[in-house]
């Protein structure tokens, strides 16, 4: 946007949207700047698919050694002192034994 002035009076005009160039090409050449395109109807749409199942098992097989031990620590941890829990919870029917 430029402002420009009129005797006392600023008016805005708008620039051109796009200078007549498409989207991301804005129509400036920086020498020594190489760029490539591909077109989307050039490009493979599903490369690399067969590769998805194998590729995401390894990974969480990898990062399972890491992750699965510490859970499966805390989990014996918390239904052990769940167990006591309950169990300390419960009368002693051996403190009631002489009870009449």
């Amino acid at each position: 946007m430029r402002l420009t002035a009129h005797s006392n009076n600023l008016t805005m005009k708008l620039t051109p949207v796009n200078h007549g160039h498409g989207f991301g090409e804005l129509g400036v050449y920086i020498r020594g700047l190489v760029t490539y395109k591909l077109s989307p109807f050039e490009q493979k749409a599903f490369a690399g698919a067969s590769n998805f199942l194998p590729k995401t098992a390894r990974r969480i097989g990898t990062s399972s050694v890491f992750i699965v031990p510490p859970f499966l620590l805390g989990y014996l941890i918390f239904s052990e002192v769940e167990k006591k829990f309950h169990q300390m919870c419960r009368k002693n029917p051996e403190d009631y034994v002489n009870d009449k």
